[in-house]
């Protein structure tokens, strides 16, 4: 079984293998450095993205989620309206503060390479990062795969037979529809309320319910958001905002007696 915030997690955008993983693994990085001791001693790091990374990464986003995360930033948390001028900051000072607590020299150009055509044994998802000290000389080296849906592993967890399902055992155990139906058909409860006893195998109840509406109001706050702004999409793809536009003539220009107006609100929403 999944849980419903396996399913559902906030990050950042645009994408979840290619923007949340990568930013999750130079994160895992340098809080690695940290709790080992060797942050104080590295003088300069070099991150290098595989396979499917390399040839999006500038699309993706995934060379800027690399630079939050080194900085520290987690993509559940990170103030996405500083991003620009963060990164900015950091291209131009040629400096990164690892964690944000030490600095360190950083060439963008030199220490972070995307490769198009080069690609890692166990997922096309790959990243290299390395630390070194001010002789530079190789403090550490730590390879990660960001293996879909924002979850990242190390190389020693790599390879399909190694990564593990969840084993949790849950109230109403089912694996098709019909089962599920057959579940509600027993007892009683909705599937809605199936869904929620099986999420307590994992969390309170209180837990849950925090946890979905905190959920509710990110998905809320990017609608809005949507809504709200013209230009074009972050990333290097020059995506034109839709949305914006969108409302704008859903306003003033609808046909209320229009059978699939309701419609036209929904992919406003999507969008």
């Amino acid at each position: 079984m999944i849980s419903v915030f396996d399913l559902f997690s906030v990050g950042i955008g645009p994408s979840s293998s290619h923007t949340v993983g990568p930013m999750r693994a130079a994160r895992t990085f340098v809080a690695g450095l940290k709790a080992d001791g060797l942050l104080a001693g590295t003088a300069r790091v070099r991150a290098e993205l595989f396979g499917s990374l390399g040839a999006t990464g500038h699309g993706h986003g995934s060379d800027r989620a690399v630079l939050l995360g080194l900085a520290g930033e987690a993509p559940e948390s990170v103030d996405t309206d500083a991003v620009d001028a963060r990164i900015t900051r950091i291209r131009a000072e040629r400096r990164l503060g690892l964690l944000d607590a030490h600095e360190v020299d950083f060439d963008v150009d030199r220490d972070l390479v995307l490769h198009r055509r080069r690609s890692l044994p166990f997922h096309p998802n790959g990243m290299t990062f390395v630390a070194y000290d001010d002789a530079g000389v190789e403090v550490r080296v730590r390879t990660y795969y960001s293996v879909g849906g924002g979850f990242v592993v190390d190389e020693a967890a790599a390879g399909a037979d190694r990564i593990k399902p969840d084993s949790t055992r849950v109230r109403y155990p089912f694996l098709t529809g019909a089962q599920l139906l057959g579940v509600t058909a027993s007892t009683g409860l909705s599937i809605s309320g199936v869904m929620l006893a099986n999420e307590l195998s994992w969390r309170g109840e209180g837990e849950v319910r925090a946890g979905l509406l905190e959920i509710w109001r990110v998905m809320r706050e990017c609608v809005e958001r949507g809504c709200s702004r013209d230009g074009v999409l972050p990333g290097g793809l020059r995506v034109r905002r839709r949305a914006a536009e969108l409302r704008r003539s859903l306003e003033t220009e609808s046909d209320p007696a229009d059978a699939l107006r309701a419609m036209d609100w929904v992919t406003l929403f999507a969008l």
